[in-house]
């Protein structure tokens, strides 16, 4: 991929999550055929009065880029900065945060180190985060290594690192190719994954058969027993994502609006699904009233971009440079000021306990 397209694929991917979660968000939690009848079809925002906001989904994948940029390829400086990163985002009052990462974010207030701070959980996090990995790091060893660390961080089953590498895989070939191909796709993520991952596999083929017998992604949630919404968990939110992925390949809408009508936790399968497909249809292919329908500080549309931009110039072949013992950043990462996520956090709180008496009432 050239430098060009790379930008271009990085770009799509970060704002591809941001516009997929905040789309999603609203829908979270709630049963698909009630979810139609509370809030109506996702063809635009519902979380305030018309506009989007991101929620812990976007939050990651930014987070995940900041340190990339300022570890370049050194997996150990990536640990440090994304666990500081993570042990300052949770102590702003995030809502809607994951048991399992909560609970290693506080391990590392604790003292804990970042590679014995996770929880043995197989929940959606890693997965979350993990498409910008497959469109900003070039050599695959190298980005396997950084995704295990990523995972590994927050979620110590096996289960969530094969499903963030299957991801992360689906990013890199979305971003890549003009023309997906499903088994190209497929026999990359098997060899990569091994005879360990057999459960996720064996999804990801039926989800793959699903796609060709032209089953919409919503009937094959149904079909894997998830009639009340798509679970965090990592075996049934990776396969409807690559189901919703492979029906709209190109047609970032189509793929979006499908995996949300699936039910549960839209806002995640939503900003998965929004990295894997922006990644390819990049931001041109985005539509352009959901993009500027974020309304959102300190983490901006604008400020996203601009950290996908500096992603794009970072040189993954080249550590950082070794200044006695500490490590030199060879790029800085922009950045956002805590004071002003905190009153956004308080504000997003409100806006997150209003949908929550909402749902209480009718329709049921």
């Amino acid at each position: 991929m050239s430098e060009v397209l790379q930008r271009e694929a990085i770009v799509g991917c970060i704002l591809g999550t941001a516009v997929g979660d905040a789309m999603g968000l609203p829908y979270e939690g709630i049963a698909p055929d009630r979810a139609s009848r509370l809030l109506g079809p996702p063809d635009r925002y519902r979380f305030c009065f018309g506009r989007g906001m991101i929620s812990d989904d976007t939050e990651h994948t930014c987070m995940v880029a900041q340190s990339l940029i300022e570890a370049g390829g050194d997996v150990d400086l990536f640990v440090e900065r994304f666990a500081t990163r993570l042990k300052w985002w949770i102590l702003a009052l995030p809502a809607g945060v994951g048991m399992a990462t909560a609970r290693s974010a506080i391990k590392l207030w604790l003292g804990v180190k970042p590679t014995s701070a996770g929880v043995f959980s197989a929940g959606n996090g890693p997965a979350m985060r993990a498409a910008i990995f497959g469109v900003a790091i070039p050599d695959v060893s190298q980005m396997l290594e950084m995704i295990r660390a990523s995972t590994r961080m927050t979620h110590t089953d096996p289960k969530a690192e094969f499903g963030a590498i299957a991801v992360a895989l689906a990013a890199r070939h979305s971003g890549a190719h003009v023309a997906i191909d499903s088994n190209r796709w497929f026999e990359q993520v098997r060899d990569t994954l091994g005879n360990e991952a057999t459960e996720l596999i064996a999804l990801l083929r039926r989800a793959i058969e699903s796609v060709k017998a032209g089953e919409s992604t919503r009937r094959f949630a149904d079909a894997l027993g998830l009639t009340r919404g798509v679970t965090g968990y990592i075996d049934h939110t990776v396969p409807v994502a690559i189901h919703a992925w492979l029906s709209h390949p190109n047609d970032f809408r189509g793929a979006v609006t499908s995996i949300i009508e699936c039910g549960g936790d839209a806002d995640t399968t939503a900003a998965i699904v929004g990295g894997i497909v922006g990644s390819g249809v990049r931001r041109d292919g985005i539509p352009i009233a959901w993009i500027e329908g974020i309304a959102e500080y300190p983490r901006s549309i604008a400020w996203m971009q601009k950290v996908a931009e500096t992603l794009a110039t970072v040189d993954f072949a080249k550590a950082p440079q070794q200044c006695g013992a500490v490590s030199r950043f060879t790029t800085k990462a922009p950045t956002v000021k805590p004071i002003a996520v905190l009153l956004r956090n308080l504000l997003f709180l409100q806006i997150v306990l209003y949908h929550g008496f909402r749902r209480l009432a009718p329709p049921y």
